[in-house]
């Protein structure tokens, strides 16, 4: 299946974001909180984990931002 942004789940993006050179920072309730280097500019991302959920299109989208890393690499274009 395509890579959109209808559906992604949280494992999914925690594997992208490790991926990327990312790592855990701390969890806070559900919510984990991921700190890496996006060309020298140092980001932190907040990605929510509700069980094997999908992550809604809205959020995840902020979660790209947060990134600072192109979308294009997110979707695999």
């Amino acid at each position: 299946m395509p890579r959109r942004f209808y559906n992604w789940k949280a494992e999914d993006i925690v594997r992208f974001l490790k991926k990327h050179d990312f790592t855990l920072n701390h969890v806070r309730g559900s919510h984990y909180y991921y700190i890496g280097k996006v060309r020298g500019v140092s980001r932190q991302v907040c990605v929510p984990f509700h069980g094997s959920r999908v992550i809604k299109p809205r959020t995840f989208k902020g979660i790209i931002y947060q990134s600072g890393i192109p979308k294009e690499k997110w979707l695999g274009m």
